[in-house]
């Protein structure tokens, strides 16, 4: 593993090796995992939504809303310097993919129908997060 600048970088072979098949498969090759089917889907619980691949936090637990439609939703980052906004035609549709500033995994796509006050619904892979409770946030992986 590299760290360069903050950011980290691994082979997708390292890749594999810290991730479960279903975590690679969403975050390294862009997959999308079932709705509903996801544990933080549920969760209610107060904390950091931290990506799964590198532990940078990502989301608040404040920004968290019932969309309805099967994966977590935000209507916004902990700060903007923490994902990068990519064009998505794939699949014959028009959407902006949601990656990780620090290591480029991918984590679900971001829409103009959410909540005020952002109009955004950053509607993420739960298989692309982990959870930190409240105590435990501002303690990131490298």
């Amino acid at each position: 593993m590299r760290l360069t600048q903050n950011k980290v970088e691994k082979s997708e072979e390292e890749w594999k090796k810290v991730l479960t098949p279903e975590q690679y498969h969403v975050l390294r090759q862009k997959g999308t995992e079932r709705p509903f089917s996801g544990n933080l889907y549920y969760n209610k619980e107060k904390g950091v939504y931290t990506c799964a691949a590198c532990g940078q936090e990502l989301f608040s637990s404040d920004t968290k809303f019932e969309s309805g439609t099967g994966w977590p939703s935000f209507y916004d980052v902990i700060s903007s310097d923490r994902v990068r906004l990519k064009e998505d035609t794939s699949y014959f549709m028009n959407r902006i993919e949601v990656v990780c500033s620090r290591c480029g995994s991918h984590l679900g796509h971001v829409f103009e129908d959410g909540p005020s006050p952002t109009g955004k619904r950053y509607c993420i892979n739960s298989v692309s997060l982990d959870f930190k409770e409240e105590e435990e946030a501002g303690q990131e992986k490298r």
